[in-house]
């Protein structure tokens, strides 16, 4: 094992990646080590859990805030960095027909909300932050505090399904309820968008016709801590890069995506050394 990651991670209710990653660091299965935990939510059961591991825990009570900013209060608790020009440039997951003056308060709320997040993660430097169970979209205005550099990106997710299929809050839900015969999981980068960001590893299993919704997602559970350690090694271990890639399609159009390529690990490269001299 190299030298040691350290972990940020944000959860808002139970915490079972977290568990998973907390034991996977404390088995040395991972480089990492995990240096806080922090939250949307403060009756959040994973805080507990962290507590007792004796890490650094913090909440920032979105709900609590956004009700603080109702009104006149709003335009004095923005922060002064905040360009909301520039949030409404880059982000795409709010794509409905919001009227100008509800996207600017709600980008103006959320970047309150995430500045106190910002504040409390400070004391705390990390390598890379992980959500495990964050139910709030990040916007713009945090993803770029923690993304400083734009080649190398930071902030990792997990999504309960086989991304691009199913985004969203109940992705073994929507699996399940469209009839489909393969589930599964998976690890991607946060970019602006909702769960669109540059995938890291997936796994699958099958859905048996007579499985329940809740054998589902006992069984993508299952597989989500497997593969979210196995991600963070990877990314502890220098190997992910995120490389733009163009397409052209049949009718001409081309298509520019980023993706994350995998390199080869120190024995993968021994392999082949090894081969090219016999």
């Amino acid at each position: 094992m190299g030298n040691k990651i350290r972990i940020g991670a944000l959860i808002s209710g139970g915490g079972s990646n977290l568990r998973a990653i907390m034991d996977a660091c404390e088995a040395n299965r991972i480089d990492a080590m995990v240096v806080f935990v922090g939250s949307d939510n403060p009756e959040a059961k994973g805080m507990s859990r962290a507590k007792k591991h004796g890490l650094a825990t913090f909440s920032v009570d979105y709900k609590a805030v956004m009700e603080e900013a109702r009104g006149e209060l709003l335009e004095s608790l923005i922060p002064e960095d905040f360009d909301l020009q520039g949030v409404l440039a880059s982000q795409h997951f709010i794509t409905s027909a919001w009227n100008s003056e509800k996207l600017a308060t709600h980008f103006r709320t959320r970047a309150i909300a995430e500045a106190a997040l910002l504040r409390e993660m400070a004391p705390y430097p990390f390598d890379l932050l992980v959500l495990a169970g964050f139910m709030r979209v990040l916007t713009p205005y945090f993803i770029d505090h923690v993304n400083t550099n734009p080649s190398r990106p930071r902030i990792m997710n997990i999504h309960p399904a086989l991304l691009p299929s199913f985004p969203g809050v109940d992705g073994y839900g929507d699996t399940y309820r469209y009839g489909c015969k393969v589930g599964g999981c998976t690890v991607h980068f946060v970019d602006y968008g909702e769960d669109t960001g540059p995938i890291i590893g997936q796994k699958a299993f099958e859905i048996k016709p007579e499985d329940t919704l809740e054998a589902v997602r006992e069984k993508g559970l299952m597989l989500e801590w497997e593969l979210y350690t196995e991600c963070i090694q990877l990314f502890a271990e220098n190997r992910l890069r995120v490389v733009p890639k163009t397409y052209t399609l049949k009718n001409g159009t081309r298509v520019n995506k980023k993706v994350v390529e995998i390199l080869a690990g120190k024995r993968e490269r021994h392999r082949k050394e090894v081969a090219l001299c016999t």
